[in-house]
């Protein structure tokens, strides 16, 4: 498949590129600069874009491919810009007719404790320091609910995404946490882009939200 990772130089993106250039996929790595791609093994297309001061360059880039992939992440202060970023992504793949993959955040994901409680809403939950990405995640989902006109797929990963092994083994979830014995919600950056190129390469129909995590 050819692919096209917007985000590409964020820990998400940066992985999700790796992971789809391992099993063989042609793939375009599109960031604001992409410089710190180089470090990256394979030969793949790198593409400056900045979607923000131009989000019709989505709709330029996406021509060709087989499906796009969001993993955009706007820097700390900005975060209500993700909303923008998607919307800009969507554009691009509704014009080119390909279904579009974005990585989401865990913000409105029930607590398994079944007090009805999201990551978001739950007290105490989050530290302050995560409610701005936290309620743009949400706005982002608020954006994509009523999309129409374009296949999309949201993967929302687990509060806890650290930088570890890729055991290629994680539980699917819907709308719920999907925690380990421990109680714990957490998956690596690897393993979650394992899970990203899974959806990709075996997508099922079409609206649909889901979370990933070890189990």
């Amino acid at each position: 498949m050819k692919l096209i990772v917007f985000g590409a130089t964020g820990d998400v993106g940066r992985m999700i590129t790796s992971e789809a250039l391992s099993r063989g996929h042609c793939v375009t790595a599109v960031a604001r600069k992409t410089k710190p791609l180089a470090d990256i093994p394979g030969l793949f297309e790198r593409a400056d874009a900045d979607l923000l001061a131009n989000p019709g360059r989505a709709t330029e880039l996406i021509t060709g491919h087989d499906a796009a992939i969001s993993a955009l992440r706007p820097p700390q202060g900005r975060e209500p810009q993700l909303v923008d970023l998607t919307r800009a992504v969507l554009g691009g793949a509704t014009a080119n007719d390909v279904p579009v993959f974005v990585t989401g955040g865990a913000a409105t994901l029930k607590l398994p404790d079944g007090s009805g409680h999201t990551v978001l809403s739950a007290p105490a939950f989050l530290p302050d320091s995560v409610r701005p990405i936290a309620e743009a995640c949400a706005a982002q989902q608020a954006l994509l609910d009523p999309t129409e006109g374009v296949a999309w797929f949201h993967l929302l990963p687990p509060p806890i995404l650290i930088d570890g092994p890729r055991t290629g083994t994680y539980g699917w979830g819907r709308n719920t946490l999907v925690t380990d014995a421990e109680g714990t919600s957490q998956i690596s950056y690897a393993d979650f882009a394992a899970a990203m190129i899974d959806l990709v390469e075996s997508p099922p129909p079409a609206p649909m939200r889901g979370t990933v995590a070890w189990q």
